[in-house]
C-alpha cells in the first residue's frame, strides 16, 4: 500500500500525527493539514490517514494490550514510542496489512526516532500482537463516561447503534455540481474511471462511494464538477428550501457560520441567483471558504465577511434576509466516525458553553430575518441539549417564531425538528429545524 521504498516515512508521519493528537491535545484534522501536504505520493498519504483513523478508533484496545504486555508502563518520555506502537498495532489489527511489511517498517521507524535500543522491544510487541491479537472491540470504551451517559440518556433505544456506527469507517459522499453536469452523467463518468457510485432518492445531488478515495482520483474535482460532502450535510439545502416550496430566485440569504463553505456552495449551485451573505468568525477559515466557492464557480454570488453572527450591529446593514442558515458550532458528536479525536478532546463544560453560543446565534440572527422568512438551524450533534431542547427553548421565548415540519427523510422526530443518527442511510449524525417568522397580521 505504501509507495516508499520501505514504508518507514509513512509510519513516522502517522506516529507524529498520533503523538500530537493523543498526547498534546491537537486536532486530527489540523495535524493532517500539517503533515499530509509534505507527502508526495497519494498512496502514502492514504496510508497515513488509514493508520491514524484505525489507531484512534481502537486506542482503548491497544492501550489495554500494552498494559498487559509491558511490565513497566510507558512514561511521558515514551509518548512518541507509544504512538508508533499504535501505528504498528493498527496495521496488523484493523488494516490487516502483511505482517512482514508492517513489522519491519515500524521497527525501522523506531530506529529513525533515535530509539534503536527499543527496537527489539517493539519488534517483540508487534510479533505478540500478530500471534495473540487484541481484546474484543467495545465501541463504548473510547467514549468519555460523561458523554456516553448523555448519549444513552438521550437515545436509550439507539445508543448501541450510535456507538457502533461512530466506530466504523464512513463512506465517501459526493455532491454533484448541477451548474456543470447532471448526477447521472457524473455517475457514468465515475463508472468509466472504475469507480462505483450509488444514488440516494432523497438527495438529488448526492452520490455515495463505499471505497476510500483521494479527491485527486475524482474526475473533474479540480474543475468544481463535484465536491465531498456527507449526505446529511447536503440535506440542509432541502431543509432551507424544500422542493414543495422552493426559495424564489433572487432572495437575500444569510449563512451565519459558513466555513468551510460546502452548504453555501450547494445553495448557489442550485440557485446562482440567490444573494448570499456568508459570515464566519474565523478569518482563516473564511479564506479557505473562498477557495471552496471559487473551485465550484459560485464565488461571484457571495459576499464573505469575517464577523460574529451573534453581533448584528457589527455587520448587518439593516436590510432583512428572506432566509437564514445557522450551521451552529456544536459538539460534533454526530461525526465521530470522521473525527474520532472528538472523543479525546470534549469536556463537559464545552457543551454548556456551546449551548449558550447557539442560543445567542438564534436570537441574533432571528432579528435580521424578514417577516415571513425562514431560518434553518442545523448541527452535526446528536445531543438533545444542543438540538431539540435548544429549539424548544427558542420557540418558548420567541413569540413570532413557529416550527415547520420536516418529513421523515430528515431522520427521527426530535422536538420541533428532526435528528438523523450516525450511520443511518450511511450518513453522519445531523439535526435540522425549520423555523418561520410570523408575517404582519
Amino acid at each position: 500500500m505504501s509507495a516508499s521504498s520501505d514504508g518507514t516515512a509513512s509510519r513516522l508521519a502517522a506516529a507524529r500525527v498520533l503523538d500530537a493528537v493523543l498526547h498534546r491535545g491537537r486536532s486530527l484534522k489540523g495535524e493532517f493539514g500539517t503533515e499530509l501536504p509534505s507527502i508526495a505520493d497519494p498512496r502514502d498519504r492514504a496510508l497515513v490517514e488509514a493508520i491514524c483513523f484505525a489507531a484512534l478508533r481502537n486506542r482503548a484496545r491497544y492501550a489495554a494490550a500494552l498494559t498487559a504486555w509491558v511490565p513497566k508502563p510507558l512514561g511521558r518520555g515514551d509518548e512518541p514510542l507509544r504512538a508508533l506502537l499504535y501505528v504498528g498495532f493498527a496495521q496488523l489489527d484493523a488494516l490487516k496489512l502483511p505482517a512482514h511489511a508492517a513489522v519491519d517498517a515500524t521497527v525501522e521507524a523506531v530506529r529513525s526516532l533515535g530509539r534503536a535500543h527499543q527496537a527489539g522491544m517493539v519488534n517483540a510487541l508487534l510479533r505478540r500482537a500478530q500471534r495473540e491479537g487484541f481484546p474484543p472491540a467495545d465501541p463504548a470504551q473510547v467514549w468519555p463516561e460523561w458523554l456516553l451517559a448523555e448519549v444513552r440518556r438521550d437515545w436509550p433505544e439507539h445508543a448501541d447503534a450510535i456507538l457502533a456506527a461512530s466506530a466504523a469507517p464512513a463512506p465517501l459522499w459526493l455532491r454533484v455540481n448541477r451548474l456543470n453536469t447532471t448526477r447521472d452523467d457524473y455517475r457514468q463518468r465515475l463508472q468509466a474511471a472504475g469507480i462505483a457510485a450509488t444514488v440516494h432518492d432523497a438527495l438529488p445531488d448526492a452520490l455515495r462511494i463505499e471505497e476510500s478515495l483521494a479527491v485527486t482520483d475524482l474526475p473533474g474535482f479540480d474543475d468544481g464538477v463535484a465536491s465531498v460532502q456527507d449526505g446529511s450535510a447536503q440535506a440542509v439545502a432541502d431543509a432551507l428550501a424544500p422542493p414543495s416550496g422552493s426559495t424564489a430566485s433572487g432572495q437575500r440569504v444569510l449563512d451565519a457560520c459558513v466555513a468551510p463553505g460546502g452548504k453555501a456552495a450547494h445553495l448557489l449551485e442550485r440557485d446562482p441567483g440567490l444573494r448570499l451573505l456568508a459570515l464566519d468568525i474565523d478569518s482563516r477559515r473564511l479564506r479557505r471558504t473562498a477557495d471552496t466557492l471559487r473551485r465550484v464557480g459560485v464565488d461571484a454570488a457571495v459576499e464573505l465577511k469575517a464577523a460574529d453572527a451573534a453581533d448584528p450591529a457589527a455587520w448587518w446593514d439593516g436590510v432583512p434576509f428572506d432566509a437564514a442558515l445557522i450551521d451552529a458550532p456544536c459538539s460534533a458528536t454526530g461525526i465521530v466516525r470522521r473525527q474520532p479525536d472528538i472523543l479525546l478532546h470534549r469536556r463537559p463544560g464545552d457543551i454548556d458553553a456551546l449551548v449558550v453560543t447557539q442560543a445567542r446565534l438564534l436570537d441574533a440572527v432571528w432579528t435580521t430575518l424578514a417577516p415571513g422568512g425562514v431560518l434553518v438551524y442545523a448541527t452535526c450533534s446528536i445531543l438533545r441539549r444542543e438540538n431539540a431542547d435548544q429549539i424548544d427553548a427558542f420557540l418558548a421565548r420567541t413569540p413570532d417564531a413557529s416550527a415547520e415540519p420536516l418529513d421523515e427523510s430528515f431522520g427521527h422526530a426530535a422536538g420541533a425538528g428532526r435528528q438523523r443518527l450516525p450511520g443511518e442511510d450511511g450518513m453522519d449524525g445531523f439535526f435540522y429545524a425549520r423555523l418561520r417568522k410570523a408575517a404582519p397580521a
